[in-house]
């Protein structure tokens, strides 16, 4: 294998490291927004005065779905950083199977695979995570307009 064909084959990993990348952004950003919005339940709850016995109990519910939604994005998080490491080891391991005579056999194909498997298994739970959110916002909404209603009905 010539120079040129292992350093091409060192960067093919490069383009999972991207679209990579730019998950792992996506979740950073998600998470710090759960983060403030749970702070923000966190500020109301601590604001209640004990008065209505549903306002807190949906309150605590808010939480607690705040708390699954970043435990579902700690986990695609940390699937990621599996996935980067699959890849970057990868590319190590086609210049070290070079270097080495080819005695590394299927390793760089099999780091190349357990690191989209890592992406995809991410994929799947940051999918779950933004259906969550919406959920959440919906419910949200729908409460916010029983609470209008109640002050102020329609008719």
């Amino acid at each position: 294998m010539t120079h040129y064909a292992i350093l091409t084959a060192m960067l093919a990993p490069a383009f999972f490291l991207t679209a990579t990348a730019s998950l792992l952004g996506s979740a950073n950003a998600r998470l710090a927004r759960v983060i403030d919005r749970t702070r923000s339940l966190l500020r109301d709850l601590a604001d209640d005065e004990g008065n209505d016995e549903e306002d807190r109990r949906i309150l605590e519910e808010r939480i607690a779905l705040q708390r699954r939604r970043s435990r579902i994005i700690l986990r695609g998080s940390q699937l990621l950083y599996v996935a980067i490491s699959c890849f970057v080891g990868t590319s190590l391991t086609v210049a070290g199977d070079s270097f080495f005579g080819h005695k590394f056999e299927q390793a760089p194909t099999l780091l190349a695979c357990l690191g989209v498997l890592a992406m995809f298994a991410a994929s799947l739970l940051l999918a779950r995570e933004a259906s969550m959110a919406v959920h959440a916002v919906n419910e949200e909404m729908d409460d916010a307009h029983r609470r209008a209603n109640r002050r102020s009905p329609l008719i």
